[in-house]
C-alpha cells in the first residue's frame, strides 16, 4: 500500500471519531512495505499535529466542506497538504503520489478535486497562511476549545505550551537501577556512539540527543533500560516506597510505572497492577518479562473493588487516572482531533469516582499518589480539592519544590521543548479510616 494512502486511511478513522492513531495505524502499517513504514508514520502523525492549520487552509481552497462519508478523501487531502508545507518531499511528487491514491478509494470524482486544491495550495498556500494566522487556532495549530482553555488557565504559558505540543518529542530513557546506574549507562551510550544527557528531575532519567531504535540501546533486551518520559518517571520516587509495602498501580498499562516501582524497591511485599482491559495487560507483562520483574496483573474496573480487591489494604496506591492527555499531545497529536471540550467534565467525574472507590483500599497511614498527563486544572487541582472536601480522613502532603508549578493542590509540570511532558501530581495520606455508613463522625 502506498504510504500516503495508508496514512490517510488511519487518519480518516480518527477524523470520524472512531479510533485513535494508536489503534488505527498498526492495522495499515502491516500493509505497507517495510522501507515505507517510517514515512507512513511521519505522514500520519505529522498531519495530525498540524491538522488545525491544514484544515484551515483546505477550507479556504474548497468550495464546500466534505461530507461525513468522504473522510477518506479529506484525510488524503490533508496528507497532501502536510507534504507540501512540512516535509522536504518535492511538490511534484507530493501532489502526483497523493492524487494517484484516489483510485484506491473508488471515488473518481475526487481525483480532479485533489489535484486542483493541491496545486492551488502550492501556488497560494503561503499567502493564505499569512492571512489565516491572525487566528490563534491557525497560528498555534490547536483546536479552538483547547487554545481558549490553555489561555484561560495558563495566561503566561499557553503559547509556550502550544509550541512544545507541536514539537517532535524527545526520546527519554529510564535506567534499571537493579542492573546499572545512570552514570555508568551514560558511559555505555557514549561508547556506543549515542549522545545522551542526564535529566534534570528524574534520578534515573536520560534524554537522547536523537531518537533511535531501541535495539541500538546497550543492554535493552537484557532489561538494563526502558523508554519512559521524565515526568512519568517521577511517580515511583514520590511514592516513598519501602520494603514490606503492598502497592497498587491502578490504570497501569503499558506498565512503565509498575516496572519502575519494582526497580526502585526490590523488597516490596506485592505489587498489584490493575487495568480495565486484559489486552492492555499483555503489554505490561511483556515489559515485566524483559526487565525480569514480577507483579500480580488484574483486569478490572478500578471502581468495582468488590470484583478484584481481596480486603488486604495497600500501603501505597498510584492512581494514574484516565484523562484528556493534553500534556502529551506532542507524542499523540491526534488528541487534537479526538478530544472535545465536552469530554473534560465527564473525565473529571470519572477521576473523582476512582479516588472515592480506591480510598477504602488504602491503609491508614498509607499514601495515594494521584497523577494525570493533563495540563487542565479541571482534571487536576479541582479534582483533588473536591475529593479533600468530601473525605475527612484525607490530607494532602507537600511535594518537592524542584519540579513543576505549585498549584492550590499538587504540582503541575508543563510540557517543555526538549524536556519532559506535561504531567500533574498530588500526594494524599490517609489519617483516619472512612466512617461506615450510618455511624457518627
Amino acid at each position: 500500500m502506498n504510504p500516503r494512502l495508508a496514512a490517510a486511511r488511519a487518519l480518516s478513522v480518527v477524523l470520524s471519531g472512531k479510533a485513535s492513531l494508536g489503534s488505527s495505524l498498526p492495522d495499515v502499517l502491516g500493509k505497507v512495505d517495510a522501507r515505507d513504514r517510517g514515512l507512513t508514520q511521519e505522514l500520519a502523525f505529522g498531519t495530525a499535529r498540524w491538522q488545525p492549520r491544514l484544515s484551515g487552509l483546505a477550507e479556504r481552497l474548497l468550495q464546500k466542506p466534505f461530507k461525513a462519508a468522504d473522510r477518506d478523501v479529506e484525510a488524503l487531502l490533508l496528507v497532501g497538504l502536510y507534504q507540501l508545507f512540512y516535509t522536504r518531499i518535492p511538490p511534484h511528487a507530493a501532489i502526483g503520489e497523493t492524487v494517484g491514491c484516489v483510485e484506491k478509494l473508488k471515488k473518481p470524482w475526487a481525483k480532479g478535486l485533489l489535484n486542483a486544491v493541491l496545486r492551488n495550495a502550492q501556488r497560494e498556500g503561503e499567502a493564505i497562511f499569512a492571512e489565516l494566522e491572525r487566528d490563534p487556532v491557525i497560528r498555534f495549530a490547536h483546536p479552538r476549545w483547547l487554545q481558549k482553555s490553555l489561555k484561560a488557565h495558563w495566561p503566561d504559558d499557553w503559547e509556550a505550551i502550544c509550541v512544545a505540543n507541536n514539537a517532535h518529542p524527545p526520546m527519554m530513557l529510564r535506567v534499571n537501577r537493579r542492573k546499572a546506574n545512570r552514570d555508568s549507562y551514560l558511559a555505555e551510550l557514549q561508547a556506543a556512539g549515542i549522545e545522551a544527557f542526564a535529566c534534570h528531575h528524574s534520578e534515573d532519567g536520560m534524554r537522547l540527543a536523537e531518537a533511535c531504535d531501541v535495539t541500538q540501546l546497550p543492554g535493552f533486551a537484557e532489561g538494563h533500560v526502558s523508554v519512559q518520559d521524565e515526568a512519568a518517571q517521577l511517580a515511583a520516587g514520590l511514592l516513598d516506597l519501602a520494603a514490606g509495602q503492598r502497592v497498587l498501580d491502578a490504570c497501569c498499562a503499558p506498565g512503565g510505572k509498575t516496572c519502575h516501582i519494582l526497580e526502585r524497591e526490590p523488597g516490596l511485599a506485592e505489587v498489584v497492577a490493575l487495568d480495565l482491559e486484559s489486552k492492555r495487560l499483555q503489554r505490561v507483562q511483556e515489559n515485566l518479562d524483559r526487565l525480569q520483574l514480577g507483579a500480580k496483573l488484574v483486569a478490572a474496573d478500578a471502581r468495582a473493588t468488590e470484583q478484584w480487591w481481596d480486603g488486604q489494604p495497600f500501603q501505597r496506591i498510584l492512581l494514574d487516572a484516565p484523562c484528556s492527555a493534553t500534556g502529551v499531545i506532542r507524542r499523540h497529536p491526534d488528541i487534537k482531533l479526538a478530544r472535545q471540550a465536552d469530554d473534560i467534565a465527564p473525565l473529571a467525574l470519572l477521576q473523582g469516582e476512582m479516588l472515592d472507590a480506591l480510598w477504602p483500599t488504602l491503609a491508614v497511614g498509607g499514601v495515594l499518589l494521584y497523577a494525570t498527563c493533563s495540563v487542565l486544572p479541571t482534571e487536576n487541582r479541582e479534582v483533588i480539592a473536591s475529593f479533600l472536601a468530601r473525605m475527612p480522613g484525607a490530607r494532602e502532603l507537600d511535594l518537592p519544590s524542584g519540579f513543576g508549578v505549585a498549584q492550590s493542590h499538587g504540582r503541575q509540570l508543563l510540557p517543555q521543548d526538549e524536556g519532559h511532558d506535561g504531567f500533574y501530581y498530588a500526594k494524599l495520606i490517609k489519617i483516619a479510616a472512612q466512617p461506615k455508613a450510618g455511624t457518627s463522625q
